[in-house]
């Protein structure tokens, strides 16, 4: 039986994101669940994704994506932020890329990934202590995966969590604001992508998810995965298509029909209508696991 939750006005939640699209396929449902309740959301890209390529193949021929890619994304960004209804903060820092070759490359100069801690969070303390947020939505220690400015953007995350409070640290960015929890977002999920699997397969239907899943039975942490056990879910089944619709928005990075869309919205509601998160750090007491990101805040918690 779902647990119903009291509406979430006075609340707010921070997301962390590395680069646009990231907010649309990591937790997206979440937010626009606690837009829904009230709650005020807002997203921090921390780069504007200049460096990545277009992944999309019916847009290979659009000029724009071409001359101007981050222009685009910057569009794309502004459209997945109003399926979403959320507010939206661009950091400014430069996209480091995801370096490719033995040896790897340099990241780019003065990119993200490349900066001191203290740089790269001294945007986001400023912003924390201006938003502040009861509740900060993260990346795992390796970034979800190990892509350099998510692993940054991990980094920052927990600073903001540890010093956004303190009185002594980044003095001039604002006054000190302490946020309750830090979760880490689940998105390479191996339960829920199992069950996208076998609903794919009782469905007749050849599942794109076979080799994915292959892989990491086979070797569980090439790719730099943690397999974190999940400690939140929450329902966002009411969400999947607004959640959809929302990474469809970035037409350079989304095939509409990748894997993301295997499985039609109904389907999800039957066999994995959660997002799944790790309670990381908390300062409240909260009974796990939890339906509710806002457990232990509701009662008693200052909004």
């Amino acid at each position: 039986m779902t647990e119903q939750h009291t509406p979430a006005e006075g609340f707010r939640i921070l997301a962390i994101h590395a680069h646009p699209d990231d907010e649309s396929s990591k937790g997206a449902g979440t937010m626009i669940k606690y837009v829904s309740e009230g709650a005020r959301v807002l997203v921090a890209t921390c780069t504007g994704g200049e460096q990545g390529s277009v992944l999309n193949p019916k847009v290979t021929d659009v000029p724009m994506a071409a001359r101007d890619l981050a222009g685009m994304r910057i569009g794309e960004m502004a459209e997945a932020a109003r399926h979403l209804g959320v507010e939206h903060r661009w950091i400014g820092f430069a996209d480091s890329g995801l370096p490719e070759g033995d040896p790897l490359p340099a990241l780019p100069y003065g990119s993200f990934a490349t900066l001191s801690l203290e740089h790269a969070s001294a945007p986001l303390i400023r912003l924390a202590r201006s938003f502040k947020p009861h509740v900060i939505l993260a990346y795992d220690e390796n970034g979800g995966y190990p892509h350099p400015d998510h692993i940054m953007s991990h980094r920052v995350a927990m600073e903001v969590y540890e010093k956004a409070g303190d009185p002594d640290a980044y003095p001039g960015l604002g006054e000190p604001w302490t946020p309750s929890k830090l979760y880490y977002d689940k998105g390479f999920n191996t339960d829920k992508l199992k069950a996208l699997h076998e609903a794919v397969l009782s469905d007749g239907r050849e599942s794109p998810y076979a080799d994915f899943l292959k892989r990491i039975e086979d070797r569980p942490n090439a790719d730099g995965w943690i397999l974190y056990d999940t400690t939140t879910q929450i329902d966002v089944g009411p969400y999947i298509e607004r959640r959809e619709e929302a990474l469809k928005s970035h037409r350079t990075q989304i095939d509409p029909d990748s894997m993301f869309f295997a499985v039609p919205a109904e389907r999800q509601r039957e066999v994995w209508p959660w997002e799944d998160y790790v309670l990381a750090k908390s300062r409240v007491e909260s009974e796990l696991p939890e339906t509710d990101l806002l457990a232990g805040l509701r009662d008693g918690g200052e909004a």
